[in-house]
């Protein structure tokens, strides 16, 4: 049961969640849900057993409710390296032991059929579903509609999954509907807004070629200067 609402606290709980999110991710998700203000709704594509789910609602000020989405039958991935699974109820079990079950409500269902009911706005939207391109450009392409002028978008494992990492290259750091891009571990995440302008959109190419170096950095085997020059790098990310 969350207490206080800090990472702090809540990492251990975090922890105790199989999944592939990093504690510097999860303190990322933590701190962006706590940044929202009631303007939408938070919402994640991909929940598997819960450890984002618990990041983002632990950190979700009160009243505000995260919606995850998740059929539980595991992505196109998952099928193929574990065959058929259903991860429904440790996703349950994992929100209810952090406490965060009343501000949780699950969509047991694909991304395109929630899609397909959704009406209302979104002020934080976190895309984690299936990697392949087409599918996270699915993903993209019915929710970020939603998404309120000044919202944040974010992308999990868009470093290392050649899916995310070039959807986040076309939609948002070489158009202009997305400002204030960064990467927090394999996340790349940004503002909407109606045109970033030109300066912003060089502003943006300029983070785009700093993101390859770090990429390169974290999927390769490479010297540990190089490491500690990406290290240095990344906050300007």
């Amino acid at each position: 049961m969350i207490e206080n609402k800090t990472w702090k606290n809540t990492e251990p709980l975090f922890s105790a969640i199989e999944g592939f999110l990093s504690p510097e991710e999860g303190g990322f998700l933590f701190r962006m849900a706590g940044t929202c203000k009631g303007m939408g709704a938070i919402v994640e594509i991909g929940s598997w057993k819960g450890r984002s789910t618990v990041c983002l609602a632990a950190g979700a000020r009160d009243g505000i409710k995260i919606y995850a989405i998740d059929p539980h039958s595991g992505s196109s991935e998952h099928k193929q390296q574990m065959g058929r699974i259903d991860t429904l109820g440790e996703f349950q079990d994992n929100i209810k032991k952090a406490g965060v079950g009343h501000k949780v409500i699950p969509l047991v269902k694909t991304s395109e059929l929630a899609a397909e009911e959704w009406q209302g706005p979104i002020e934080f939207l976190f895309i984690d579903g299936a990697h392949e391109y087409e599918l996270v450009k699915q993903d993209f392409e019915l929710w970020s509609p939603h998404l309120i002028e000044g919202g944040i978008i974010a992308f999990h494992d868009s470093v290392d999954w050649p899916g995310p990492k070039q959807l986040v290259r076309d939609e948002i750091f070489l158009k202009s509907g997305y400002a204030e891009a960064g990467v927090v571990g394999s996340i790349t995440y940004a503002k909407k807004i109606k045109d970033c302008g030109q300066m912003q959109m060089l502003g943006k190419k300029w983070k785009l070629f700093l993101k390859y170096f770090y990429d390169y950095g974290r999927t390769h085997q490479v010297p540990g200067w190089i490491r500690g020059l990406g290290k240095l790098m990344l906050p300007r990310i």
